[in-house]
């Protein structure tokens, strides 16, 4: 099941990566379509507001390619604070 993970680890990363470079090849192929000040604004803030996402979803697939969800508490009684 570790090995799962780590593997879903990498696919997160290759996710995180792949959903904003297409998010940029679009907001580019957009504003080129249509250069005028609305387009402009209205894809920089999808651009803007996706980006934390991604770096979520590279952050938790390197977490999980690392190794730190290979022990997970059974209960929540095995949480230490």
């Amino acid at each position: 099941m570790n090995q799962v993970k780590k593997v879903l680890g990498l696919v997160w990363i290759v996710f995180g990566l792949t959903a904003y470079g297409l998010l940029l090849k679009t907001c580019s192929e957009q504003i080129e379509l249509k250069p005028t000040t609305d387009t402009i604004i209205q894809w920089s803030i999808f651009a803007i507001i996706f980006l934390p996402i991604a770096i979520g979803f590279l952050i938790f697939g390197w977490l999980a390619f690392q190794g730190a969800y290979d022990s997970l508490p059974e209960s929540s009684e095995a949480v230490e604070e």
